[in-house]
């Protein structure tokens, strides 16, 4: 099994999202001992946006103008997401939807004539689905007793990955971040029963 783990935010390790997306790779490989993990750092300016090769490509019916810059780090991106068995990503969620470390490796990733097509009935998905399971953090409540914001990221997670053909998506958060520590903790509780209730041995 080929773990890979799309970390997003900027703060890295020392991030809820992480924390949170960590366990999920464990439990995973819990399940699989010998699976092995691909790190993915996108956060703090690690992935570059796309640029004008990269847009003068996708409005070609020729596959990329040149291999380099944005074009080549985007087969790049892609393989790794091809190459994978499961898809683990950790995000804070940025002025309710996704930061723009995520949406930059989306737009990498989700490509015409790559990724998905396009035909009578729409776009279709070009990938093989698998599980993707998503660690939110967010500073705010979305859902829950403590809610007082919308959720944009969780709609658009999964209209955007269905688009190339991930349909097979888990949400898992810690919310409530910037709400004072006895809410940050009752928040990792409640994301470390939902992952317990998931996860719970098979048989």
């Amino acid at each position: 099994m080929k773990i890979l783990h799309v970390v997003c935010s900027p703060r890295g390790e020392a991030s809820e999202s992480y924390r949170l997306s960590r366990k999920i790779v464990a439990r995973l490989m819990g399940r699989e001992p010998a699976a092995t993990v691909m790190d993915r750092v996108i956060g703090g300016n690690a992935l570059s946006h796309i640029d004008a090769n990269y847009a003068l490509g996708q409005h070609s019916a020729t596959p990329g103008i040149t291999q380099d810059g944005a074009v080549a780090r985007s087969d790049e991106l892609i393989r790794e997401l091809e190459d994978s068995d499961a898809v683990v990503i950790g995000t804070p969620m940025h002025n309710l939807g996704v930061p723009s470390a995520l949406k930059a490796w989306i737009d990498h990733v989700v490509r015409a004539r790559r990724t998905f097509d396009t035909g009578p009935g729409g776009k279709v998905g070009l990938l093989r689905d698998r599980p993707v399971f998503i660690a939110v953090a967010s500073g705010g409540s979305f859902s829950g007793e403590y809610a007082r914001q919308p959720d944009f990221l969780t709609p658009y997670l999964t209209v955007i990955l269905a688009q190339i053909g991930l349909k097979d998506l888990h949400f898992f958060s810690v919310q409530g971040t910037g709400l004072g520590p006895e809410i940050l903790e009752k928040s990792r509780m409640h994301a470390d029963e939902a992952l317990q209730a998931y996860f719970l041995p098979r048989g």
